[in-house]
């Protein structure tokens, strides 16, 4: 039966349904047809919801959506500009160094590339980038958002797998700078290569200083929220909280304030975000109920232990597994119905919980770039109004450093684990 329902579900999103319905249906259906009293499915997707780190999902969201509405990520982007602009690859360096800075905030890459990827793309094309090299490299630094924290599909992995959400996020702080260094380097050998454009000059003291000013109560909220969770002061959960309570407080002190237009739209956009992803949990979460019933997890975790039991073999293979799922699922379904189904085998077999969320989530970042489904490319070819394909030939030479960190993230656990460990 578990067969059964699995095909009814690839068959629906084959179809082109939407993923939430080519989710419920299936699992509807058989709690109708099972048996099971039909109050079971409104439990069941209401009881997935009734969780407190889901909570910093929502706040996280406005986060992006508010700094975006308040110019944040203006001030953000001409710091950057100033620092990097003259280093080999110019403007390309200062969007990946952009990125990080505002993934420290926003916590989702799709977030990264509809605010600061506007103001970075448009910039770059002026500066005579390609309108498809100028979104490929977009979408290539923005991968590090949600490994970096704070992190929503991270705060999504830990509450579906029970890991420590803090510990995960400390984690992705070293596989986020090895990203981001390997990235520049390939940054730095495509300009070297193509020639591409640079400011003129070094910036001054003065113009860096002028830059930094206006940027640095922004810069400091990633300080603010490792060092407050590192410190036990507050969960995620709170940090999503005291982050909005942070970022309107220097919007009305430092940036002139925001409007209540745009106040209002912030709000929406965060409510209208938040119901697409925790509607795809509730169904998630059924289907998930259904597998369970029938067994699935314990039927997975007793073929892959049957193929090996060696910890760096399972880790290789559930890397292909994750990427295969990344092409066609978005990283919240895939966190939701792959997530128990791995995590099991692989912690028996020895892999570190924490370690092992790393991986999952980066694997699934890549797929943001990765036909078919490939949301980054799709909303990349609608701001720099260019095909998806004319986009995903410039982000090619990017999987470069993409699949290398992975493969170092894959077979280096310590690089991942040193900073959690000191936590414990």
């Amino acid at each position: 039966m578990a067969i059964i329902i699995i095909l009814a579900f690839m068959a629906l999103f084959i179809l082109g349904l939407p993923v939430v319905v080519a989710i419920a249906v299936p699992a509807l259906l058989y709690v109708a047809f099972a048996g099971f009293p039909l109050e079971l499915m409104a439990q069941r997707m209401t009881y997935a919801l009734d969780s407190f780190p889901l909570v910093a999902v929502p706040v996280f969201i406005f986060v992006g959506s508010l700094m975006n509405q308040a110019g944040i990520t203006s001030h953000i982007y001409k710091f950057a500009h100033k620092l990097g602009g003259r280093v080999p690859g110019g403007l390309a360096q200062v969007n990946v160094i952009g990125s990080l800075v505002f993934s420290g905030t926003s916590g989702a890459a799709l977030a990264d590339i509809g605010g600061l990827g506007r103001i970075e793309i448009r910039a770059m094309t002026r500066a005579g980038f390609s309108r498809a090299y100028s979104a490929a490299i977009t979408g290539a630094s923005a991968v590090v958002g949600p490994i970096f924290p704070p992190s929503i599909p991270l705060i999504i992995y830990g509450s579906v797998t029970s890991v420590s959400i803090v510990q995960l996020l400390v984690a992705g702080i070293v596989p986020a700078l090895l990203y981001t260094a390997l990235l520049m380097i390939t940054v730095a050998w495509l300009a070297h290569r193509h020639k591409h454009p640079r400011s003129k000059r070094w910036p001054t003291l003065k113009e860096l200083w002028t830059t930094f000013v206006p940027a640095f109560p922004a810069l400091i909220t990633p300080l603010l929220l490792v060092g407050g969770m590192l410190e036990g002061l507050f969960t995620p959960t709170e940090a999503a909280s005291i982050t909005v309570a942070y970022i309107l407080f220097i919007t009305l002190v430092f940036y002139g304030g925001i409007s209540w237009e745009r106040l209002r739209f912030a709000l929406f956009d965060t409510v209208k975000t938040t119901s697409a992803v925790l509607i795809i949990v509730s169904a998630a979460a059924l289907f998930g109920w259904v597998m369970a019933v029938e067994q699935l997890p314990q039927s997975f975790t007793r073929s892959l232990l049957a193929i090996s039991t060696d910890p760096l073999m399972l880790l290789l293979i559930v890397n292909v597994l994750l990427l295969i799922v990344g092409m066609f699922l978005d990283s919240t379904t895939a966190t939701l119905l792959v997530a128990p189904l791995v995590s099991a085998p692989l912690v028996m077999a020895g892999v570190d919980p924490v370690h092992l969320g790393i991986i999952f989530v980066f694997n699934l970042m890549i797929g943001l770039l990765t036909p078919p489904l490939g949301l980054a490319l799709f909303l990349l070819s609608d701001i720099a109004k260019v095909s998806m394909w004319a986009v995903l030939r410039a982000t090619l030479p990017f999987y470069i450093p993409l699949f290398f960190s992975l493969f170092i993230i894959t077979i280096w656990p310590e690089l991942t684990l040193w900073l959690p460990r000191m936590m414990r």
